[in-house]
């Protein structure tokens, strides 16, 4: 696999979104490839912390359009699409290892919440996060609707989700979407150091302990996600998320 590159760093598991040109917007590959990286990487005895980080100027765009296109008209493939948005999500919040996202650029739409379900959030000074879905004709389903209430509260979720602004690294801080800013030439680094930190701890108190604050989550996912989820995928093939998408898509070919 290509798109998503897996390494390991002695207890430390560094995952990278590998599409730098494309501002690693989501891919075939890329998509699936999240939806089973997490398995993979509790699979290994070595490991203990996941670092999670996209390479080049972006952590991750988001939706693909010409993906998008295909999910309007391919019955099969969008119940693949929600499937392994599923797995995402429940993947990131079922791995016993912490996740830390280095969020080193523009986190929109889905890269928003892979940021969101990570148990640590660094924030590149000058990124952003922002959940534009319903700007496109999409229902939030997978993950902005589940995480973000819990974060940040009902009605400023509700603002960021309505209208998908976007927020700074240091609005996401003081909002509790981000746990610090970091300078963007030192964003691994010092995450790559955090995750060292995390290593030297018991494995037992620490996996059992993400376990226990996750339980939160997990019934924001039996409550939550499924109809969530659901409304999403039917909101693919709504005419105005349709004609959002072809406007987009003009308008770069116009450029």
């Amino acid at each position: 696999m290509t798109d998503l590159v897996v390494t390991a760093r002695g207890p430390v598991q560094l995952v990278e979104l590998n599409r730098p040109e494309q501002l690693n917007a989501m891919s075939e590959e890329l998509h699936a490839g999240l939806a089973s990286v997490w398995e993979d990487v509790a699979a290994d005895p070595e490991a203990r912390v996941v670092v999670l980080t996209g390479r080049g100027r972006a952590f991750s765009a988001g939706g693909n359009f010409d993906i998008m296109t295909r999910v309007q008209r391919d019955a099969a493939f969008r119940e693949r699409n929600v499937d392994e948005a599923r797995r995402i999500i429940t993947g990131m919040v079922r791995c016993p290892l912490p996740v830390i996202a280095a969020v080193n650029g523009p986190a929109v739409g889905l890269g928003c919440s892979l940021a969101l379900f990570s148990d640590l959030v660094l924030i590149a000074d000058g990124a952003y996060v922002a959940d534009p879905h319903v700007q496109v004709g999409l229902v939030a389903g997978d993950g902005g609707a589940l995480v973000l209430p819990l974060l940040v509260g009902l009605p400023r979720a509700k603002e960021l989700l309505f209208l998908g602004d976007r927020v700074s690294a240091e609005e996401a801080v003081r909002l509790g979407i981000a746990n610090r800013v970091v300078p963007k030439d030192k964003l691994l680094d010092e995450a790559l150091r955090l995750a060292e930190r995390l290593a030297a701890l018991p494995v037992r108190a620490l996996r059992e302990t993400k376990r226990a604050v996750n339980l939160h989550l997990e019934q924001a996912i039996a409550a939550v996600l499924e109809p969530a989820l659901l409304a999403e995928r039917d909101s693919m093939t709504d005419p105005e998320h349709i004609a959002a998408v072809e406007k987009i898509i003009a308008a770069r070919g116009a450029r």
